[in-house]
């Protein structure tokens, strides 16, 4: 990857914080949770635990959701307007005491001490501006922050998606489109990223008006 294609990626946090600032009602934006967030708190619930760390929670659709199903909610987002809208949403429907709300790069060491969740969720986190030896590090800090036998759960885009290909080519499964990276997973980079772990299942899915054509991933601590 060239310095001006990573300098590329780097840019992309400067351009969601204004994506959010700019936002006309960011208190309602994407107020209905993911099916995918649904989905995986039903297989959570199974297990019986409560911790759970959510990557990349935007403005909080999905982190009152699991709240709200009486989890424990650690979560991660790194845009200033995300962190404080969460934390708003939280206070408003009482689920102050459910919700953790930190500023943070997942590009960067996860602030947990090893062995604290028992599941981890994220909604298309990891189909961002990523490089693959950025996205091998941060699948190492989930295993490390899970408990032993402890699941992850995400989703991301694949290259069967329609948008896939178009706009300008970003290196690899990359492409910026209207000024958003996205990272485009094959089953191939999946089975890449499940070093110590076991692939318990690959979903595919749709989501949206597009619609996106999304794999949902189940990961379990070995």
């Amino acid at each position: 990857m060239d310095n001006e294609t990573k300098k590329d990626l780097d840019l992309q946090h400067s351009h969601w914080e204004k994506h959010w600032d700019h936002s006309k009602n960011p208190q309602s934006f994407f107020e209905s949770p993911s099916n995918a967030v649904k989905i995986a708190a039903k297989q959570f619930k199974k297990k019986g635990n409560t911790k759970v760390l959510e990557l990349g929670g935007g403005l909080g659709r999905d982190t009152l959701y699991l709240a709200k199903q009486g989890f424990q909610v650690h979560v991660l987002e790194y845009t200033e307007k995300g962190v404080q809208t969460i934390r708003d949403k939280a206070k408003a429907a009482g689920l102050i005491d459910s919700i953790i709300v930190i500023q943070h790069d997942v590009r960067e060491s996860l602030p947990f001490e090893k062995d604290y969740f028992d599941y981890c969720f994220s909604h298309m986190l990891y189909c961002m501006a990523f490089t693959n030896k950025e996205l091998e590090f941060l699948s190492q800090e989930i295993k490390r922050v899970l408990k032993q036998s402890a699941i992850n759960v995400y989703t991301v885009r694949n290259t069967k998606d329609s948008m896939f290909g178009t706009g300008t080519h970003k290196g690899g499964n990359m492409y910026e489109i209207q000024g958003f990276i996205i990272n485009f997973f094959d089953e191939i980079m999946i089975k890449r990223l499940s070093k110590g772990f076991e692939l318990l299942e690959i979903n595919e899915f749709e989501e949206g008006e597009l619609p996106k054509r999304l794999y949902s991933v189940t990961l379990k601590k070995i």
